[in-house]
């Protein structure tokens, strides 16, 4: 394993965190070291979110995949594998950051939950008001 050559990069969405290695191969998946994409993202979304990067650089076959993921839950993972994904094949390939930007798949998404007011029952909701 340590002869080939592999490239490593970090991805993040919500909080989920995402350690993302790409080394030439056949297109195999290999997630918290389980097999298989399908495996782990039950949800077909998920599976096309992940795979997105590959798909708009048509690198689908070329590359192995080995991801360990921490934190949150599926859709953040999912979010956070294609972010590192993404991140990792401009790693292997300086000129696939045109495609990649431009499809958005470089940007972190900033989006995450917002915290809990105190004097309120959630970050927005108020309690009910009475006026007598």
């Amino acid at each position: 394993m340590s002869d080939t050559v592999r490239y490593y990069a970090t991805g993040r969405r919500k909080t989920s965190v995402a350690k993302v290695w790409l080394r030439p191969g056949v297109g195999k998946f290999s997630i918290n070291r389980r097999l298989g994409l399908e495996d782990y993202f039950q949800r077909e979304t998920l599976v096309k979110i992940v795979k997105a990067p590959l798909q708009v650089t048509d690198n689908m076959g070329r590359f192995d995949v080995i991801a360990q993921l921490k934190g949150g839950g599926k859709s953040g993972q999912a979010g956070a594998l294609s972010h590192g994904i993404a991140r990792a094949l401009v790693e292997a390939n300086a000129t696939l950051r045109s495609p990649l930007k431009s499809a958005g798949l470089l940007t972190r998404d900033p989006r995450k939950k917002e915290r809990k007011k105190y004097g309120q029952p959630g970050a927005r909701k108020k309690f009910q008001f009475s006026k007598r």
